[in-house]
């Protein structure tokens, strides 16, 4: 009853303890038969109480965000799009072939490795550094921006 508030429902619950108790005692060793089977009630009651509250269903939904600044943030991510695209022409040929793989073309360290001829520590240094060098060329690009 302490936690389930319902008296159909905590009989139901005493009916499915004692069930789960018999069958559970033989697998543990249970010096303290008392605190356990407070546990094992507490946690079917928690349960019980979690099981019930998974569904909210959500009623209305409500914009946010304004169309005029969705737009703005349309306009910054091309602009940042560009940016990264125009900055990856300026890696050297190993790291914007390695990051071009593995973040546009979605390859894994080992295609890379098939299809460029790097060792596998080659591949990922270059997608490492490819990785760094192209935040710095982008941000540098951006504080001229402004």
């Amino acid at each position: 009853m302490k936690y389930l508030k319902n008296e159909e429902e905590a009989r139901d619950a005493v009916q499915q303890i004692f069930l789960k108790s018999i069958t559970e005692l033989s697998k543990y060793k249970v010096a303290y038969l008392k605190s356990w089977l407070y546990m094992v009630a507490k946690n079917h009651c928690l349960m019980k109480l979690r099981d019930k509250n998974i569904f909210i269903p959500v009623e209305e939904k409500i914009q946010l965000t304004s169309p005029e600044s969705d737009r703005q943030e349309l306009l910054e991510k091309e602009a940042t799009l560009t940016l990264l695209e125009n900055s990856l022409e300026e890696l050297n040929p190993e790291q914007k072939s390695c990051v071009t793989l593995f973040y546009l073309q979605k390859r894994s360290y080992q295609e890379i490795v098939n299809s460029t001829g790097f060792s596998l520590l080659q591949v990922k240094s270059y997608i490492q550094n490819g990785k760094r060098n192209l935040k710095i060329l982008v941000e540098k690009k951006m504080n001229q921006m402004k």
